[in-house]
């Protein structure tokens, strides 16, 4: 039996964690957790070691982009770091965008329906993005107009192989062409399976596919494949559509 994802809920208001908990309980994730602010969810993910932050964005004191990039990068024990899903309340919260910069493995809206919160969590526990697809290109487009403060001490690791999309050195460049074959349908927000049956892999191939790109890249997750893919796009500055 396939043991329950455990979550660690962060928001400042008491009845949305309350709401969360009564939600979950009646599905297979288990909540370890609660944090009203950024501080106490490092503390608790670090006591804790939750699969899954389910991260509120605007909060008192430290903020949910702060919050995520100290569990992120600061992680102290030796296994697996939790995944962060962002909660926020407006899908262009120039909050979310840091967040996702800082590590995060998506956001969703608070007003998505119970049972998309539950597949999220599934998805970012196992190791994929969870990305609002109607936003993805503005997500693009956001991230060159951020204000400075916003990034302040929130970065990715920088790529070993440098340059910046579509330039001279372009860390595109450096993957093969299988390696580009995945990271393009990666952004196209496929699943490991959906990649493996477009191109004839198994879904194990394609994990370790993607375990190298990162690597390579000196990414930390799938939505930033995806960002660096669809940002070097000839249209990545075109509208919606």
């Amino acid at each position: 039996m396939t043991p329950p994802v455990r979550v660690l809920t962060v928001d400042d208001q008491e009845l949305v964690r309350t709401a969360l908990r009564a939600m979950l309980r009646r599905t297979d994730v288990e909540v370890v957790g609660e944090a009203a602010d950024g501080a106490r969810a490092v503390e608790a993910a670090y006591e804790l070691r939750p699969d899954v932050v389910l991260m509120d964005v605007r909060m008192p004191g430290m903020t949910g982009v702060e919050a995520t990039a100290r569990i992120l990068q600061g992680w102290p024990h030796e296994g697996p770091r939790p995944r962060v899903l962002v909660l926020t309340t407006f899908d262009l919260d120039e909050y979310v965008h840091a967040a996702l910069r800082a590590g995060a493995s998506g956001f969703l809206l608070k007003n998505t329906t119970p049972e998309l919160l539950v597949e999220a969590i599934g998805v970012v526990a196992a190791g994929e993005a969870m990305l609002a697809p109607t936003v993805t290109r503005r997500l693009i487009r956001a991230f060159s107009d951020l204000p400075p403060p916003l990034m302040s001490g929130v970065r990715p690791r920088p790529s070993p192989a440098g340059g910046t999309p579509g330039g001279p050195g372009d860390p595109l460049a450096t993957l093969t062409r299988r390696e580009r074959d995945v990271a393009e349908l990666v952004a196209r927000g496929l699943p490991n399976a959906r990649i493996a049956g477009s191109l004839g892999l198994t879904e194990a191939g394609v994990k370790s596919t993607v375990n190298r790109i990162l690597t390579r890249l000196g990414l930390e997750n799938r939505v930033q494949i995806a960002i660096l893919v669809l940002a070097a796009e000839p249209d990545a500055e075109d509208g919606d559509g």
